[in-house]
């Protein structure tokens, strides 16, 4: 491993079922260890002070929600200014949300439930890693959306919310859909977000099959993006 890039990645969770998914063993795989901070719960100092990678993942609650979850805000400071060093950084679901907040952009509620299997657009941009995904469906689960930072550049899109990834530079990547899902991990989900799939009147069998029918492919696929991007963080490693 490299000297400079730190060999401990940490993951900043926000519920106990969403975790790093198919990343996990990539970071293994690289020699990197891996270690879990509880939003809410721990101390997340450490986490977003780190200097090695850093990564946010989803959960239900809103960027916007401060009043009814005061440890955002402390997340959110915390964020501004590992942003601003240009930490590496990667957030997924409500972690894009955060990252697009804390450079300064809207995040809201979006025109419809994006919940299920579907196909990105994949924009044509440099060391866009994403291009992988080309006629691959992915999984979405969010209500929320975000404007576009000013200094972000935009790599992928679907056909109810255009800003479904993008990145700042090679250090700072934000993912709105669920790239590190694991196809035996979806019942965790079906049953931690039972409420929230009746009120949007999701099909839970239908998306039980495509999860069937398109998880096994994608954790291959996505464990080669996230390992050409962390290998292109630490080119050492």
């Amino acid at each position: 491993m490299s000297t400079v890039f730190s060999d401990t990645i940490y993951a900043i969770q926000h519920l106990a079922f969403e975790d790093l998914g198919s990343f996990e063993d990539v970071c293994y795989q690289l020699g990197y260890r891996v270690r879990y901070f509880e939003a809410g719960v721990d101390d997340l100092r450490k986490a977003l002070e780190h200097e090695g990678l850093t990564i946010i993942l989803g959960g239900p609650i809103g960027v916007y929600e401060i009043e009814n979850y005061p440890f955002l805000q402390q997340e959110i400071d915390l964020l501004k200014v590992r942003l601003g060093k240009n930490l590496p950084t990667l957030g997924i679901c409500l972690g894009a949300q955060l990252i697009a907040h804390a450079l300064g952009a809207r995040v809201y509620a979006g025109p419809v439930k994006e919940i299920g299997w579907s196909t990105l657009t994949i924009h044509h941009t440099d060391n866009n890693f994403l291009a992988l995904l080309a006629d691959q469906p992915v999984l979405h689960w969010h209500g929320d959306t975000f404007d576009l930072p000013e200094q972000a550049t935009l790599l992928a899109s679907s056909e109810y919310y255009p800003n479904q990834g993008f990145s700042v530079g090679p250090k700072i990547l934000a993912l709105q859909f669920h790239l590190e899902v694991l196809s035996n991990s979806l019942e965790k989900w079906l049953i931690g977000h039972t409420s929230e799939l009746a009120q949007a009147k999701i099909n839970i069998p239908a998306l039980r099959q495509e999860n069937t029918t398109h998880a096994p492919h994608l954790e291959i696929v996505a464990s080669e993006i996230f390992s050409q991007w962390l290998q292109a963080l630490n080119p050492n490693c």
